[in-house]
């Protein structure tokens, strides 16, 4: 299921592993539904959702990335991100980002005389702040959702199977063989999306549905305005 989600974009190989279905666990009918009905029902379910937590780790033209966030509806999300071997730590709430990058990541963005003095610290900046900006729909339950439903070619369904113990419903990209993974029994949550033959490939698992999350905003952050870097 291809995406233009930004960072998902950045995409090939990862770990996918999953929650688990009982195997006596009721069907929920998606078996027997086409694909584009499917795929309908997994972005209303997923955009239902209190939250979830997504995690991958993905390769696109020799960059390798990888991403563990839990997000919350309508408030935000928390977690870790690395591309290049550049690792920061993130937290959004409502219409503002705070990050912690590693000691490379701030070396990398604002040389080593700075990145001494933000070793260990917390930057805040809204959300709208240049690259920023391109986190907000993978730290949005519903905004990552809507796209993932947005960009794919014709999809077929292909039938129920087991990926990873949990029953499932494969959804395939037939312009590119990327693969939706939706939960078969319960709510038809995703469960994980291979990418295909074209641009990035790779694998985004997404798992604990509704489970509880809590956002809070590092204290003592500083504001990224006023270090005068370029956004």
């Amino acid at each position: 299921m291809r995406t233009r989600v930004p960072l998902l974009l950045l995409a090939t190989a990862l770990l996918a592993g999953c929650g688990g279905s009982r195997r006596s666990a009721k069907s929920n009918g998606e078996a027997s539904k086409p694909a584009a009905q499917v795929l309908a029902d997994t972005e209303a379910a997923a955009g239902a959702a209190s939250s979830t937590h997504i995690s991958g780790r993905i390769v696109s033209n020799g960059t390798t990335v990888t991403l563990d966030l839990s997000l919350v509806r309508g408030k935000g999300a928390s977690g870790s991100l690395s591309a290049g071997g550049l690792s920061f730590d993130l937290v959004r709430i409502g219409a503002t980002a705070y990050i912690r990058g590693s000691d490379a990541f701030y070396r990398h963005f604002t040389g080593p005389a700075v990145a001494r003095l933000l070793h260990g610290k917390w930057l805040k900046a809204p959300v709208t702040y240049g690259g920023l900006r391109s986190l907000v729909p993978l730290t949005s339950i519903a905004s990552l959702f809507a796209r993932v439903g947005a960009h794919h070619g014709a999809l077929t369904a292909e039938g129920p199977l087991t990926y990873h113990g949990q029953r499932v419903v494969e959804i395939r990209d037939r312009s590119d063989g990327s693969t939706l993974y939706v939960a078969a029994t319960g709510k038809p949550y995703p469960v994980a999306i291979v990418g295909g033959r074209k641009g990035p490939a790779g694998t985004v698992v997404f798992d604990r549905w509704n489970q509880p999350v809590s956002l809070s905003a590092p204290p003592q952050a500083i504001d990224l305005g006023a270090l005068h870097l370029s956004g």
